[in-house]
């Protein structure tokens, strides 16, 4: 029986490995053992990421709720506050695009919020 090797096997992991590589700095988009490295920790920093924008997204959405509040006369806490016991439930996301683009329906949520206080 003849012997097998994995070349092909090993050949088709390296260049999967350097094409993710692409347009890495220097010798990481080049030599396999750096741009192994370089992939996992781009992944590191990928995986990271992911849990890192939605703590930014949510910080973005408060602090715009907090400013269209401010005009209204409240603050973030009591605006908040009131929407629970006013039993609205829209969520911070669609809050903040209402703050942004519309004034007018903000003001209504404000004082929805500031009548159940």
């Amino acid at each position: 029986m003849a012997r097998i090797k994995g070349a092909l096997a090993t050949r088709k992991r390296r260049n999967k490995v350097l094409k993710a590589a692409k347009g890495y700095y220097g010798a990481k988009s080049k030599l396999f053992k750096t741009a192994k490295q370089a992939i996992m920790k781009s992944g590191n920093y990928a995986y990271i990421g992911r849990k890192q924008r939605k703590r930014d997204f949510r910080r973005l959405w408060i602090t715009r709720i907090s400013a269209a509040a401010k005009i209204n006369g409240m603050n973030y806490s009591t605006f908040i506050n009131g929407l629970k016991k006013a039993g609205v439930t829209l969520n911070r996301k669609m809050i903040a695009e209402t703050a942004a683009r519309d004034l007018e329906s903000f003001a209504k949520l404000a004082e929805t919020a500031r009548a159940a206080l």
